[in-house]
């Protein structure tokens, strides 16, 4: 009897499955859910297209406490500063009343950059396979389906070296404190983590958010680069604030990193100034 490979993330038919779901999200966390949705359409009201949920908290793999909420909010037209700052306002409340979480961030796009051409490997990709419906219409009704190829690989992180310059900018003007770079070495984690992986995505032939299996994809790839990639999976969690790290992010792995991705899957297609 033939044995049987594991989908990895995929439907029956190859394509990649959407991850999370309402259904999935922890019970200590439903409140914290229902007051976003609340509080989305108190503030954007008939602005509104739809709003999104993704990260651990749809997937079911949050810690109470320890994670925090991400939503996207997709208007009617294009975002302003006004929207942007009643996003952070929106943000900083819910995490300082709902003990449950740890922080959040709200992203903000139009309906209309959703379903563009140029979006379609990246922004659509994301809330098709990655976001999970709170409010309004659903926008993967109107996107295709993904399988892990290179195309979807190139135009998702094939930008690593155009990120690399405003890193050092960050680094440099950060606070010379642990606490300040905590939050660095988080996001940069996560963001080489998943640059890495869908590095190799592609011969993988699967999909998965989990950072650690992120990591040992991408290891058996590229053994001499295997444990860089652990470590920063592990900070991706659970952070130092280590200034060191943070310089090795942003001269040593990262440029590897962008020189390789540019060499296997090419460069992502360039966005108008401003949005990359």
């Amino acid at each position: 009897m033939s044995e049987t490979v594991p989908l990895r993330g995929l439907d029956s038919q190859g394509y990649i499955a959407r991850e999370g779901s309402l259904a999935r999200v922890p019970h200590a966390l439903r409140p914290v859910v229902a007051a976003a949705r609340d509080r989305i359409l108190d503030v954007f009201g008939g602005r509104l297209h739809s709003a999104y949920l993704y990260g651990s908290i749809p997937r079911g793999t949050a810690r109470v406490g320890r994670s925090d909420l991400d939503l996207l909010v997709v208007l009617r037209e294009e975002p302003t500063d006004a929207d942007r700052a009643d996003g952070r306002a929106l943000d900083e409340a819910l995490d300082k009343e709902l003990p449950q979480i740890d922080g959040g961030g709200t992203l903000f796009v139009s309906h209309a950059c959703v379903l563009s051409e140029l979006e379609r490997h990246d922004l659509g990709w994301f809330v098709a396979c990655l976001c999970t419906p709170l409010l309004g219409e659903d926008l993967a009704e109107y996107l295709p389906r993904y399988r892990p190829d290179s195309l979807l690989a190139r135009e998702t992180n094939g930008d690593l070296a155009l990120v690399l310059p405003r890193w050092h900018d960050r680094i440099s003007s950060a606070d010379d404190s642990e606490e300040a770079r905590r939050p660095l070495v988080r996001f940069m984690s996560r963001r080489l983590v998943r640059t890495a992986f869908t590095l190799v995505m592609p011969r993988w032939n699967g999909w998965t958010s989990d950072l650690h299996e992120m990591a040992e994809a991408f290891g058996a790839y590229y053994p001499a680069r295997a444990e860089q990639v652990r470590a920063a999976a592990v900070r991706g969690y659970d952070p130092t604030g280590d200034g060191a790290v943070l310089r090795a992010y942003a001269d040593d792995l990262g440029p590897w990193l962008a020189k390789e991705y540019a060499r296997v899957h090419g460069v992502k297609a360039p966005r108008p100034e401003g949005t990359t």
